[in-house]
């Protein structure tokens, strides 16, 4: 069985360019030694080490296709699963479906296997917030001040209560590690 739902969020992520500045160091590097050094010494080596499926929406898969690694899929170790509406063609390794990512998120965590990441976007992490499906909570404080965009929770309609595990500072960004109570 499945054993947490994951969801990273970046405190100052509010739009494509936000996260493009974010991970586009590591993912458009195309030096592939200097993508592995740098890999290495960022906190996405760390969280991907007991992750076997990637949950997310098409906006935000469309723009790891388009924008941020047009050459190669980054999540090609996992599993990946597409919430859309659109008529897509799924392969082996990654899954396009309608489903409901609730539903969806139930029947995976049934099935053998590690922990699943909820890569995004924001509409699909407010929904299985929501419904309090997100066991670990990842939070990265950036030392930017943005102003506006879209809020990465939204409006939760009750309170969720979460206990701290770990924190870490690297370059000036702290992560925060969080584990639903």
């Amino acid at each position: 069985m499945h054993r947490f739902l994951r969801s990273i969020g970046f405190s100052h992520i509010n739009t494509r360019q936000d996260m493009d500045k974010l991970l586009g160091i590591i993912m458009n590097e195309p030096d592939q030694t200097k993508k592995i050094a740098l890999s290495k010494n960022h906190i996405y080596t760390e969280f991907t080490k007991d992750i076997d499926t990637v949950l997310m929406g098409w906006n935000t898969s469309h723009q790891v296709v388009t924008e941020l690694s047009p050459q190669e899929w980054v999540y090609n170790k996992f599993t990946t699963y597409v919430l859309t509406h659109k008529e897509c063609n799924s392969s082996q390794q990654i899954h396009f479906t309608s489903e409901n990512p609730v539903l969806l998120l139930e029947r995976l965590k049934q099935e053998a296997g590690k922990d699943i990441w909820i890569c995004g976007g924001a509409n699909l992490v407010q929904q299985l917030v929501s419904k309090n499906m997100i066991d670990k909570y990842y939070i990265s404080v950036i030392p930017t001040l943005l102003g506006n965009g879209v809020r990465l929770l939204g409006n939760i309609d009750r309170e969720i209560k979460l206990r701290l595990c770990k924190t870490q500072t690297y370059n000036g960004i702290t992560d925060l590690i969080y584990m639903r109570r």
